[in-house]
């Protein structure tokens, strides 16, 4: 049976009540929902849950019993005190991500404290500075794939954007494997999960619009690299599930509006591999927030969200029911929910995207930038480097360029007038390649994975510039912990505030920073498999 017909298949039967046949013990402990938390003072239980979205019952990491975890509601300029209670049999931890605060409260494990141990609690205390949709996680172990993610929702002081309805949308993969298993796969063979390879019939069609030895010379070229054209995301829907507020497809997630109302949608990536292509197709959308910093409203029909990113969007439905669709990257799977004027109805899910290979521009770049790299990149454990990237940040990547539609490029977003207050020009540049070896299945900076690497010094007050080369074929979602990235085009002009600065292929990207947090804070890439594989560092202000 295909892949997408089975895991409907399976889906399926979970709707029409399959999860019937399971035992009492089973049914009763089911993971629910995610609900709502308001206020101050919060307790969260971390706990294994047992849940089925496949099919076949599996056991989950989830806080307080719900996958996402629940949404919890701030307001800024509140103190929050958080106890999180750990009934797990292993080291826990939450991660307060894009949470400026101090770095003994951060929640990174080995880097900010020691972790929360089995059968022990641990209480974060701090004030909430900011406003904003946000979101938190496990830092601990395989626990941020196993289910543990929750959305934050913090109030501003004073609220200027209004809507009539306000929904939290949390995308995410689900995979029924042991992480540890997936991981050992990729690092035997990294394209284990890659079913979108070059077949004899794809080079048969390409001979025809190329002309055969166009086509010959094109294929030697990627075999000579031993790198694969296809290789958009190392774990596909073959073993992932893809979630939007922790349902499948067949689950039918629906939030209610009224026509002609403004309807906020608050739009997180806690996938852990997975980059995300989102549209509401026939509605489009106003995006008003990215990674929780109001930005200059841009109107597109669709966006790609990665890892660990969050874009807020107002949209106005003038019809009774429209899909929310958001397609994996590499075009294998998808998750969907409705937005409808009453429970029950649904709109037309549209097909997959037909997948799009990488150019050689994504994997060498050919841009004006120069690259330079360090000694340590000349080793075992990188596999290609960048000479001239590109630094083109109006490219939305692969899979979305002229398909069509309004798509939302890096070079779109322009925060709010106020947001950036740092208006000093660095004073120093610190340029770092984000490196790799797929045929090992290593990630590193600058050829160093983490248990080989030093920490990077910042010194506290400094503005400071930094470049990112990504010498890879990937795009990498990068988190510097407890400070703000200030994006620049390539003018070097300030435009917009994040938190993740996602690096596509073979492109040059800076941002400036503000050293203004004294402390040690975890900076990696925000695929989960490439922070374990290496693409790590710590990051020490002083």
């Amino acid at each position: 049976m295909p892949l997408l017909s089975r895991r409907h298949f399976l889906e399926g039967l979970m709707a029409m009540g399959a999860a019937s046949i399971l035992p009492s013990w089973y049914k009763s402990a089911q993971a629910k929902t995610a609900g709502i938390l308001s206020g101050t003072e919060f307790i969260l239980t971390i706990a294994e849950t047992p849940v089925n979205f496949t099919g076949s019952a599996r056991i989950a990491t989830t806080v307080n019993g719900s996958i996402p975890a629940p949404t919890l509601h701030w307001r800024e300029g509140d103190m929050v005190t958080l106890t999180v209670v750990n009934q797990l049999k292993e080291t826990t931890s939450i991660h307060w991500h894009g949470i400026i605060l101090p770095y003994d409260m951060d929640g990174a494990p080995g880097v900010s404290f020691n972790g929360i141990p089995p059968g022990s609690s641990f209480t974060y205390r701090f004030k909430v500075q900011q406003c904003g949709t946000y979101w938190y996680h496990s830092h601990s172990g395989m626990q941020e794939q196993t289910g543990l993610y929750g959305a934050i929702v913090i109030t501003p002081a004073q609220e200027s954007l209004q809507a009539d309805q306000d929904y939290v949308i949390q995308l995410s993969d689900w995979t029924d494997e042991n992480p540890l298993a997936v991981f050992a796969k990729l690092k035997t063979q990294s394209d284990y999960y890659n079913f979108n390879q070059p077949t004899a019939v794809d080079f048969i069609q390409e001979a025809r619009k190329n002309g055969l030895s166009a086509a010959f010379e094109q294929h030697k070229m990627w075999n000579e690299m031993r790198m694969s054209m296809t290789d958009l995301a190392d774990i596909s829907a073959y073993t992932y599930t893809y979630l939007l507020n922790g349902m499948t497809a067949s689950g039918n997630w629906t939030g209610l509006f009224k026509r002609g109302e403004r309807v906020r949608l608050r739009f997180i990536n806690s996938g852990a591999q997975t980059f995300f292509d989102v549209r509401i197709p026939g509605l489009p959308m106003t995006i008003v927030h990215a990674d929780g910093q109001a930005v200059e409203p841009v109107t597109v029909d669709e966006f790609r969200i990665g890892l660990a990113e969050t874009f807020d969007v107002i949209v106005t439905p003038e019809h009774d029911a429209y899909t929310i669709f958001a397609q994996s990257m590499d075009r294998s799977g998808f998750v969907c929910g409705t937005l409808a004027t009453r429970t029950g109805i649904k709109a037309g899910i549209p097909a997959l995207d037909k997948p799009e290979p990488l150019t050689m521009t994504d994997m060498m770049g050919h841009g004006t930038a120069t690259a330079h790299h360090a000694k340590t990149e000349y080793g075992a454990g990188v596999d290609m480097r960048v000479d001239n990237p590109r630094t083109n940040l109006d490219d939305p990547g692969i899979g979305l360029r002229d398909n069509g539609r309004r798509v939302l490029a890096y070079a779109d977003l322009r925060s709010a007038s106020g947001i950036i207050t740092d208006h000093r020009p660095p004073e120093r540049d610190i340029e770092l390649h984000l490196t790799g070896n797929m045929e090992r299945y290593s990630w590193s900076i600058d050829g160093v994975e983490f248990s080989e690497s030093t920490p990077i010094h910042f010194r506290y007050g400094e503005r400071l510039r930094v470049i990112f080369v990504n010498d890879t074929m990937m795009a990498h979602p990068m988190h510097l912990h407890g400070m703000w990235s200030d994006l620049e085009n390539a003018e070097g002009e300030v435009q917009v505030r994040k938190h993740v600065v996602v690096v596509q292929p073979a492109q040059r990207v800076s941002f400036r920073v503000t050293a203004d947090a004294k402390g040690y804070w975890p900076w990696h890439c925000h695929l989960f498999y490439h922070m374990h594989g290496g693409m790590f560092r710590v990051v020490v202000v002083a």
